[in-house]
């Protein structure tokens, strides 16, 4: 191991180093965060669960009624635009919520958890006006809880939670022989099935079949969603009757039931592939693009001893001798970076200046859904005084709130779109990409200088350059770094050039 075991654990498996919070100092204490966190409650969604719940609700209702309203074109489109900004609104207020998470949070390696499996069973919000409140919810209720179970319990929340049935169609698939697919003239949809196999569990290449991929849609027709409760439920009028064989195994008989598809996520979970191929994802995540195969092979044997113990995998992820050696080998993804950078900056007592910023700067006052100016052009990405008003002597207070709100929202949402990061937008069912030449490009790295000299302008001012070197990358700053802060002209551009360092990009 090159660098000390703390810089390791903060940089490598969690979001860096924090103003006085103590880093890890084992790998117990790493594997404790999983189980502390497990009791907590997150941030997001605004309301809570259950609060949430009541509000997807009411937004069914609100687009039932819009639906039959017998009001003219017009009253119908604005008020249709009043639910949307109302739903956006909400929407972006979780996404700050869920990076203030990040930021915020003491256990760094299970919110890394959280953004690594979050990505592994990906949704969109953007599928859909309800999933903008069904996906953060999807998150806190059916990924979260789930980390440090077993994965049979983690396949099982996120492949019935609504979110994943509405993003893959799985509420429009219907069993061609079944009684309302007869009925109806509808069919199969195999999203669900394909992207179980290929992404969830066994992994491309694995050795299944495309009709291991139709069979597997077809043990799953009967799971749906209820549309009033936006629930999941079984309705075994669509379910398609009779056996199926998926990887050898027969599922169903002629009457169809929850325990059908049941049997088969049990199955995949613990399959020898789905140990192999998740392993490996999460090897490619925390350690390197090209872990070692020992590596990949002693995870995945433990998974196989514990029946996917997710705990029981972690720890044999940190055992291992390559989790600790040759740091740097992984790129920082931008929601990585970003936290990681407000992170460092957030200096003060209580949350912090900068998070204490970024929480109290969620909202605009004028539209909620308006693209914040920093985010329209290229000469107001992320510099001066992008997206400032002219004063107005008649409303000054109202014009500095506005420049705070673009500022936080440069500094969050905005910069994670324009870095090709948006929050719970991933581009597909794959999810965002894990290589580092999808985030080290010369595009990426001008937008991170940009975002680097913003932030320090906007929290640093009293910050020490070379102090911050320190804290910031412990013994994991280079000589050259070392060097170049402590010659920079001023204290922004000494904080400037920690931030857009090779060290803080890499993990």
């Amino acid at each position: 191991m090159s660098l000390s075991f703390q810089t390791m654990a903060a940089i490598r498996f969690g979001y860096g180093f924090r103003p006085g919070e103590a880093p890890p100092q084992s790998k117990d204490q790493l594997l404790g965060q999983v189980m502390d966190a497990a009791r907590s409650t997150p941030s997001f969604p605004a309301g809570g669960i259950d609060g949430r719940h009541r509000q997807i609700a009411i937004l069914q209702d609100q687009l039932r009624e819009l639906r039959q309203s017998s009001g003219g074109d017009e009253t119908r489109r604005e008020r249709r635009k009043a639910i949307q900004k109302q739903v956006q609104q909400g929407f972006q207020r979780d996404a700050n919520a869920r990076l203030m998470q990040a930021v915020l949070s003491p256990n760094g390696f299970h919110e890394r958890l959280a953004t690594f499996w979050t990505n592994h069973f990906s949704t969109s919000a953007n599928k859909s006006l309800p999933m903008r409140m069904i996906v953060p919810l999807y998150e806190a209720e059916a990924i979260r809880p789930n980390i440090g179970g077993s994965f049979a319990d983690l396949l099982r929340a996120a492949t019935e939670h609504p979110a994943m049935l509405i993003y893959l169609d799985q509420a429009q698939s219907q069993g061609p022989e079944s009684a309302r697919g007869m009925k109806q003239k509808k069919g199969l949809n195999e999203n669900l099935g394909r992207e179980l196999l290929e992404l969830h569990t066994l992994g491309a290449g694995s050795g299944y079949t495309q009709a291991d991929v139709r069979a597997a849609a077809m043990v799953l027709t009967g799971l749906t969603i209820d549309r009033e409760e936006m629930d999941a439920v079984f309705r075994p009028g669509i379910s398609e009757p009779g056996r199926h064989t998926v990887l050898g195994v027969s599922y169903g008989g002629a009457r169809r039931a929850w325990k059908d598809y049941l049997a088969l996520l049990d199955d995949l979970a613990v399959h020898p592939k789905t140990a192999e191929h998740i392993s490996r994802k999460l090897a490619v995540h925390f350690v390197s693009n090209q872990p070692p195969e020992e590596m990949v092979m002693v995870m995945a044997d433990i998974w196989k001893k514990t029946d996917g113990d997710l705990m029981a995998v972690y720890g044999a992820m940190l055992d291992h001798p390559a989790a600790w050696r040759d740091e740097g080998a992984k790129a920082r993804q931008p929601f990585d970076y970003i936290v990681t950078g407000l992170r460092a900056l957030n200096a003060g007592g209580g949350n912090g200046a900068a998070a204490d910023f970024m929480k109290a700067n969620q909202d605009d006052d004028d539209d909620g859904m308006a693209p914040p100016k920093d985010m329209v052009g290229e000469d107001n990405a992320m510099g001066g005084d992008a997206g400032a008003m002219a004063p107005d002597p008649a409303n000054e207070a109202k014009s500095k709130r506005r420049k705070a709100f673009q500022t936080a929202r440069a500094l969050g949402q905005g910069a994670l779109r324009r870095m090709g990061q948006p929050t719970w937008l991933p581009p597909s069912p794959a999810g965002f990409e894990e290589n580092f030449s999808a985030w080290i490009t010369a595009s990426q790295l001008a937008e991170r200088l940009a975002w680097a000299r913003r932030a320090s302008a906007q929290f640093g001012k009293d910050e020490d350059p070379r102090e911050f070197l320190k804290s910031t990358l412990g013994d994991a700053a280079r000589d050259e770094t070392i060097r170049v802060v402590s010659q920079a002209p001023n204290k922004i551009s000494g904080l400037t050039l920690v931030l857009a360092s090779p060290e803080f990009n890499r993990r």
